[in-house]
């Protein structure tokens, strides 16, 4: 069966239209072997602004539903997908080239945020504040926000959508999502989930409550600039984030942005080394280096450099590539030309700044559409050229370091601030890179690598990476407004700071 087929019977077992997959210029391929899988027909600035419109008057209904009673959507939708796990993970490993457990794992987080926003509904609390004034009692409400739009990226194609409407659902709001132009397929069928959610849900569901808008880079900004949607989530490169953050700003909109992410581990003198090679192998190779998390410099200690080191170079020499849906291959393809020849550009400069390159050449497997790569290891004199920015690809930088705040200093020296891991068994070591001057990511871990976030904590960075913050802890605040509340049950007006104002 070809992949294009068997895509096309996944999307009609999900509930996909056929008629939906052809008869437009939108063309969809498959990076596992660059196969044409679909041509979706993309909606109009016009008709977006229209979607816009329907899903504002969605939230006008929806805010009005009680939280818990919102959240039992959310609790069928969790259903849905995990009755439709097998389907839906095998369709994110056509789409994006994941290997079969990564799909899955996806789907599994999908499913996990469901279960947190389900709890979260009954948990959407205020605080009761202290008053100076007798007689009085002040307190904030929160009340649902209004539209959140939704811009994903390709490589994590239903799982950040997800992070986002989950929470933004029990918070009373609507969502409108903007797929990646490379991953909309996906997208759909998490539509037509949650369409057969909302109709087990009953009439209390508003239509036109969580859209899909099927198109390329015009239909984001639609999406930034309409002044209905009071929130936008957007995913993707430090750069988009730069055009993005000004245009909300411009019309005093939230942003939620999730941008680059040049992430760092260190290797401490009395790491367990065995532990290390494990989180670091897959930090950096997992996903074919696609993860926003994905471990892209390494710092060694010098005393365990050369344990360390030949044994990474192994695992890059030896690690299995190849299609993820036919082998048990643990590195998959990149999701096009563009990202395998940013890769070889970043591999040259390193090559031109000393770098000694392990790996980097594609791998051949019969389709000349579809890009494979064995991981790079490049061990690099110094931190510079391209070992600052973050190249979309599995590229690891090893540097060798001497003096534990030095180290500090070059891992907090680059743009980003997503994940950061350190290796050790000591104790000072573990807790200055989780104090006030040591990480200063967002996500900073001891003893596992930096990706595979957990949905129980709120998923983000500092710096270039935007500041933004979904999933799981108190992320939900940014989905909905506070409101500071003063109710005056006495007989008197005192005002408040000693004020007064007396009048005939």
């Amino acid at each position: 069966m070809t992949i294009a087929k068997e895509t096309a019977e996944l999307l009609a077992k999900l509930g996909v239209a056929k008629e939906a997959l052809s008869g437009g210029d939108l063309v969809v391929r498959s990076p596992v072997t660059g196969e044409q899988l679909a041509a979706l027909k993309q909606i109009s600035a016009a008709d977006a602004g229209k979607a816009i419109d329907a899903a504002h008057e969605a939230f006008k209904a929806w805010r009005l539903v009680p939280g818990p009673k919102r959240g039992e959507l959310v609790r069928l939708l969790g259903e849905e997908l995990r009755a439709h796990k097998a389907e839906l993970g095998r369709l994110v490993s056509i789409e994006v080239g994941k290997i079969p457990s990564e799909g899955l794992g996806e789907v599994q987080e999908m499913i996990d945020i469901c279960d947190f926003a389900v709890g979260l509904s009954r948990q959407l609390y205020g605080l009761t504040i202290a008053t100076e004034r007798p007689g009085h009692r002040m307190m904030e409400t929160w009340h649902p926000l209004g539209v959140v739009g939704v811009i994903s990226a390709f490589n994590f194609p239903v799982a950040v959508w997800s992070w986002n409407a989950a929470l933004a659902l029990v918070c009373g709001d609507s969502v409108v999502w903007k797929p990646s132009e490379k991953t909309p397929l996906t997208a759909l069928a998490c539509e037509a989930i949650f369409a057969r959610a909302v109709k087990r849900f009953g009439t209390d569901a508003p239509a036109n409550l969580a859209p899909v808008l099927i198109g390329e880079r015009g239909i984001g900004e639609v999406l930034v600039d309409n002044p209905k949607v009071a929130l936008v989530s957007a995913t993707g490169s430090t750069r988009m984030g730069r055009e993005v953050g000004p245009r909300l700003a411009k019309r005093f909109a939230r942003a939620v942005l999730e941008l680059g992410g040049n992430n760092a581990g260190i290797v401490c003198p009395s790491a367990d080394l065995d532990m290390a090679l494990r989180a670091i192998a897959f930090g950096a190779m997992g996903t074919a280096g696609q993860r926003c998390t994905t471990l892209r410099r390494l710092f060694v200690h010098e005393s365990v450099y050369d344990q360390l080191v030949p044994r990474l170079k192994k695992a890059y020499e030896s690690v299995s590539v190849g299609n993820p849906l036919e082998t048990s291959s643990l590195v998959g393809p990149l999701i096009d030309k563009m990202a395998f020849d940013g890769m070889q550009k970043a591999l040259k400069e390193a090559g031109e700044h000393g770098g000694k390159i392990t790996g980097g050449a594609r791998v051949e497997n019969g389709h000349k559409d579809a890009y494979y790569v064995r991981p790079a290891l490049v061990e690099m004199p110094k931190q510079a050229g391209p070992v600052l920015e973050e190249t979309f690809a599995p590229i690891l930088y090893v540097m060798k370091y001497s003096d534990f705040d030095q180290v500090l200093d070059l891992h907090n020296a680059v743009g980003a601030g997503l994940s950061s891991s350190i290796f050790t068994r000591d104790l000072q070591e573990s807790e200055r890179f989780l104090s006030a001057d040591g990480s200063d990511c967002g996500i900073a871990n001891v003893n596992i690598g930096t990706s595979g976030a957990e949905i129980g904590g709120a998923f983000g960075g500092e710096k270039e990476t935007g500041g933004g913050r979904e999933s799981g802890s108190d992320a939900w605040k940014a989905y909905m407004r506070r409101a500071t509340n003063t109710v005056n049950y006495s007989k008197a007006l005192p005002l408040a700071q000693g004020v007064s104002f007396d009048i005939d």
